[in-house]
């Protein structure tokens, strides 16, 4: 188990407060104060940080996919839980979903409430994350997500309420499975690239170019682009209207920037729904790459690690429909 923080590490003042404080539980706290989880595997802790998810960064991001891959190697280890707070959970999940390079189970999970909740929703989900990791029928499904029950895959789901427990749904593609106290039960397997599949790797890699994300919105101001270009970005994602649309204005502003090489994404700020090539926008005139099914959050991180190499326009819409 390794562990970052968040709010199945948090406490409270009471049990019954809305306000806590992430990253305060350590590892070994967090295993001990679940019945049952030596039961279900040999469980080693290590804490690789402790921070709120608001603080992930790719720093840890990178050392997490190192230290997942260096594991792995282990023929003793058969799995790696990741405790992760929720607010970036499907940002990591997605990073590690490109990043680690074996087909054993790999799962993130976390908490709605601190541990010191009435409730607390984090011992179960630990409890449910490790029954996955140590099953060898989660094997080669890529990382997946382990919360409230529910096994979601790193490509498909997103944190869709900002308390319930039930936060994470996969809308588009559905669940991986299900597992309830300990056992599983799975409907399918990923059908986009994915771990030992994929072409990524972050093995001596130390920092991600630059790419930023700017959200469409009414009457939005188009110099948006021209900022983010200057302060050194090499990609930019537009969270856009609908099918990932923008105003006329920022259109321009977009297809200058990717004149001189600048990679532009179309996403959606909308939850659910493919963003397609050349519907209400030219993509093919104005130079700009599509998400396909990504959300901005992981459109951005795959046009991150895609941009460690040099690809054409054409190759880099293409990772969005493999990935």
């Amino acid at each position: 188990i390794l562990a970052t923080g968040g709010t199945i590490a948090g406490t409270a003042a009471s049990g019954t407060q809305a306000g806590y404080a992430s990253g305060q539980v350590s590892v070994e706290a967090m295993i001990d104060a679940v019945p049952g989880i030596r039961a279900l595997a040999d469980v080693r802790g290590e804490q690789v940080a402790n921070v709120g998810s608001q603080d992930m960064t790719f720093a840890i991001m990178i050392e997490l996919a190192n230290r997942i891959n260096a594991l792995l190697a282990d023929d003793a280890v058969n799995g790696v839980v990741v405790t992760h707070g929720t607010d970036t959970m499907e940002e990591t999940a997605y990073f590690l979903n490109l990043t680690v390079k074996s087909k054993k189970p790999v799962v993130l999970t976390g908490a709605m409430r601190p541990a010191t909740a009435v409730s607390a929703d984090g011992p179960l989900n630990l409890y449910n994350a490790v029954a996955v990791a140590a099953d060898s029928a989660a094997a080669d499904r890529g990382v997946v997500v382990v919360m409230n029950d529910w096994i979601h895959g790193a490509h498909s789901l997103t944190k869709t309420n900002t308390t319930s427990v039930e936060t994470f749904l996969s809308p588009i593609n559905g669940l991986i499975g299900t597992v309830n106290y300990g056992k599983t039960q799975y409907f399918r397997r990923p059908f986009r690239r994915n771990t030992d599949t994929s072409e990524f790797s972050v093995a001596s890699v130390t920092a991600l170019p630059r790419v930023d994300i700017l959200y469409a919105c009414a009457d939005m101001p188009a110099d948006l682009i021209a900022c983010s270009v200057s302060r050194g970005a090499r990609g930019i994602v537009i969270a856009g209207d609908g099918n990932g649309n923008m105003n006329a204005a920022t259109i321009e502003s977009a297809s200058r920037a990717a004149g001189t090489g600048i990679v532009v994404v179309r996403s959606s700020r909308v939850p659910t729904g493919r963003v397609s090539r050349n519907v209400e926008i030219d993509d093919d005139r104005f130079n700009f790459v599509v998400s396909d099914e990504l959300n901005p959050a992981k459109a951005r991180i795959l046009l991150m690690l895609a941009l460690l190499k040099d690809r054409s326009r054409e190759a880099l819409q293409q990772l969005y429909y493999a990935y």
